[in-house]
């Protein structure tokens, strides 16, 4: 904590009238709003990892000469460990839109428009963000490949299915592991120059006083296919946004996206959105398992019904999948 206060203190001229902790994310790294004597706030971060630190700081900076809506880095320590950066107050999306999610997704006509205008700034951090972006500044690997996406498959296989005892064919289960890999890996529309935020959901998008959205938080971003984000942010298990909602900002999305890119035609990317929604939803349901059934986490064992209703959606609807060991799963 001295360390940051030093720093604070050689980028202001003076220490910090005040210092409060900021409840932090599920990160290691530690967050304190540090006010001057004018009532002028700053962010001080202390991290445990240079190199995701190194990330995010090396993000910003780029993000910043792209003019995109993030904070800036104000002063940082030669090891990264520690950094100041602006302060983006503490409005957040998903606070702000607390009632439509606790209403079973109920959403208002504002919430649905903070929604729709958070989905619509999404490709430009996306496209532009990724443009003269150097992706080996990216933790904790610089592409989103094979071999992650079946780490993430075998996440879902050792702490979901085994952990519930549920009956499966291994090596059966492993083949359509490895095509549904290389599937979602091999689209020559989504696989060029795009960043793919990784993290991209509600907590991480705050608003500034006219409802603008600010992101946070996408250090562990990486080059990779712009569906991942888009299915990652709508069909968060406990976000419970009706079919009608999730489709019209599917369109907003895919409207704007034209704004920066040549997109795929309409049926093309609605196949291509599900491939990557039924990943996100296995990596999902791999992480719940691991915090809830072994972790014993409460929070994470109560979104579990709620994740396999999005997932027993979307086996029941019309996209076909060729992955008949898993489809053979019965949740």
């Amino acid at each position: 904590m001295q360390k940051l206060i030093e720093l604070y203190k050689q980028w202001k001229g003076a220490e910090p009238a005040n210092i409060q902790q900021i409840p932090g994310g599920g990160s290691n790294r530690t967050y304190f709003r540090l006010t001057d004597q004018d009532g002028q706030t700053v962010v001080g971060v202390i991290g445990t990892s240079r190199d995701e630190d190194h990330a995010f700081i090396y993000l910003t900076e780029h993000f910043n000469r792209r003019k995109l809506p993030v904070p800036k880095v104000l002063a940082a320590t030669d090891d990264q460990l520690r950094y100041l950066q602006t302060d983006l107050g503490s409005v957040s999306l998903f606070d702000t839109i607390r009632g439509g999610r606790e209403a079973g997704g109920r959403y208002t006509l504002k919430e649905q428009e903070l929604l729709k205008r958070t989905i619509r700034e999404l490709p430009n951090i996306q496209i532009r963000g990724a443009r003269g972006l150097d992706f080996s500044n990216c933790y904790p690997q610089a592409e989103f490949d094979v071999d992650s996406v079946l780490f993430d498959l075998n996440y879902f296989k050792y702490c979901f299915l085994k952990a519930t005892e549920l009956d499966f064919h291994e090596l059966k289960l492993e083949a359509d592991f490895r095509l549904l890999a290389k599937d979602l890996t091999n689209d020559t529309y989504a696989m060029g120059d795009c960043f793919l935020y990784r993290d991209f959901q509600a907590r991480n998008v705050m608003l500034d006083r006219d409802g603008n959205p600010w992101f946070i938080d996408y250090q562990g971003g990486r080059k990779g296919p712009y569906y991942y984000d888009l299915a990652s942010f709508l069909w968060q298990a406990s976000a419970r946004y009706p079919h009608k909602l999730r489709r019209e900002l599917v369109y907003e999305y895919y409207n704007s996206l034209k704004n920066y890119m040549e997109v795929p035609p309409v049926r093309h990317f609605v196949n291509r959105l599900s491939l990557f929604v039924l990943f996100r939803t296995l990596q999902v349901l791999g992480a719940y398992g691991f915090r809830g059934y072994f972790e014993q986490k409460k929070h994470f064992i109560e979104s579990i019904p709620p994740a396999i209703h999005n997932l027993r959606e979307l086996l029941s609807s019309s996209t076909p999948f060729h992955y008949p060991c898993l489809m053979d799963v019965h949740l």
